[in-house]
């Protein structure tokens, strides 16, 4: 493993991906790419037109701005920050967020551990339990050899606990595995229903030769989805429920000594609250980290509207920029006000709000107007619905030509794609100056 320094991924292996060959046969992507390597391809200046549609594309500056407010945000309140690697799988972004300042990545199951570990990422939350046990006798080994190598895992019940040793039982573990007690809530997703609960799988994961118990873990996005005044008190409420279950644990000496200590919570909906109500339990051993991911990224839909950075008050304040969009074709005008696009389901996000047209243009590349008053009304697995006033000499669209598409929730944005072109600049027909490659 080739590590370039304290925070950042192995330069090795990312390094390896910019020589992988790239092939007509993925989405997207030009004919002139097919086996050249991406450093070959993006040595030759190609420029987005050369793209063909449907294509998502991100915004360089956009990203670069996203990495620096996030990372102001938590310095200035005091908070660490593990972005959840699940909304981009890209190494090459998580390595990013890392060198912005992030203690480590967030991720969701044994499979994402795995590239991240691959890529060298030395300090990795599990936001959620692992109980297979090829996954944790393979972590165990990964711990054994690699000391530098930490992951925590969420555990919700003492049937969880139990789980999570019965698997290790027959293999040497040299470190025991950091694990969080997971506070839920009535009518939410995983977690303990109640402190009193949480503190009997704290007592349980205590008891575990193979195990430690490293903090209190939860996720408030699971009870509440806007930013309603009666939405931010039930979390301000869930919040201080996980404030109470560290500080019971705290003072009754239930964190082995001389060991981290680690209080997390925060999607990207509510880490302002999160910072509100449990930043104040930072200090000493005891880190606070919010896992907001959709930052780097963000949207022109779901966090635009929920974002603490889109319902803060203070106008002069910093904001993120949604970095994605999606660039479709005109491909049918089968009635007056409809036009049918060549994106649909497999290739744009439809979760968390449609997709909402922004401009069009005769071609990639050319220059685009603005298209207000218009409304994506569904996707299909491969068209788009784009809905169009007959009475508006704007939205006369022709086959043909290409619609951009503002984009709701990245989290569902970057399955759909192997490679994304990133532009650097805002003109018509921007150089593509990288290609991003995930992992899903």
């Amino acid at each position: 493993m080739t590590i370039s320094g304290p925070d950042t991924l192995d330069s090795g292996a990312l390094a390896e991906l910019d020589e992988l060959r790239l092939s007509d046969v993925d989405k997207a992507l030009p004919s002139a790419a097919n086996g050249l390597t991406k450093t070959e391809f993006l040595g030759t200046q190609p420029r987005l037109s050369a793209f063909s549609t449907p294509v998502m594309v991100l915004d360089e500056t956009a990203i670069a701005g996203n990495l620096d407010t996030m990372a102001a945000w938590c310095e200035a309140h005091g908070v660490d920050l593990a972005p959840h690697g699940k909304t981009t799988m890209s190494p090459v972004l998580w390595d990013r967020q890392i060198r912005s300042g992030a203690w480590g990545i967030t991720l969701a199951n044994f499979g994402q551990l795995r590239v991240a570990v691959r890529f060298g990422a030395r300090r990795v939350q599990i936001a959620n339990s692992l109980v297979d046990p090829t996954a944790l006798r393979w972590l165990a080994e990964q711990m054994d050899a690699n000391p530098e190598l930490e992951v925590l895992m969420w555990a919700d019940s003492p049937q969880t606990v139990d789980a999570m040793t019965a698997a290790l039982a027959d293999v040497t573990v040299a470190r025991p595995l950091p694990v969080l007690v997971e506070l839920g809530g009535e009518g939410g997703r995983t977690g303990a229903r109640s402190v009193a609960e949480a503190v009997k799988v704290a007592d349980r994961i205590g008891e575990s030769p193979a195990l430690r118990l490293a903090g209190v873990s939860g996720y408030e996005g699971a009870l509440a989805h806007d930013a309603s005044e009666e939405s931010l008190t039930r979390v301000r409420t869930y919040l201080r429920s996980m404030a109470e279950l560290h500080r019971r644990l705290e003072a009754e000496g239930r964190y082995p000594e001389g060991r981290n200590v680690y209080v997390t919570a925060g999607g990207s909906a509510y880490f302002d609250v999160v910072a509100e109500v449990l930043a104040e339990l930072a200090g000493g051993r005891t880190k606070v980290v919010v896992r907001a991911g959709a930052y780097i990224i963000h949207d022109d839909g779901f966090y635009t509207g929920i974002s603490p950075f889109g319902r803060s008050e203070d106008r002069q304040a910093r904001r993120l920029t949604s970095a994605m969009h999606t660039w479709a074709r005109v491909v049918s005008r089968p009635e007056p006000g409809l036009a049918l696009l060549d994106a649909g389901k497999r290739d744009v996000p439809f979760d968390e709000g449609l997709p909402t047209a922004q401009a069009v243009a005769g071609q990639l590349g050319a220059t685009p107007r603005p298209l207000d008053g218009t409304e994506v009304t569904a996707v299909n697995d491969q068209h788009a619905f784009l809905r169009l006033d007959p009475a508006r000499p704007e939205h006369d669209l022709r086959v043909g030509d290409v619609v951009r598409l503002g984009l709701s929730h990245p989290c569902t944005a970057f399955d759909k794609w192997r490679w994304i072109p990133v532009v650097g600049d805002d003109s018509d027909d921007p150089v593509v100056v990288d290609l991003i490659r995930t992992f899903f």
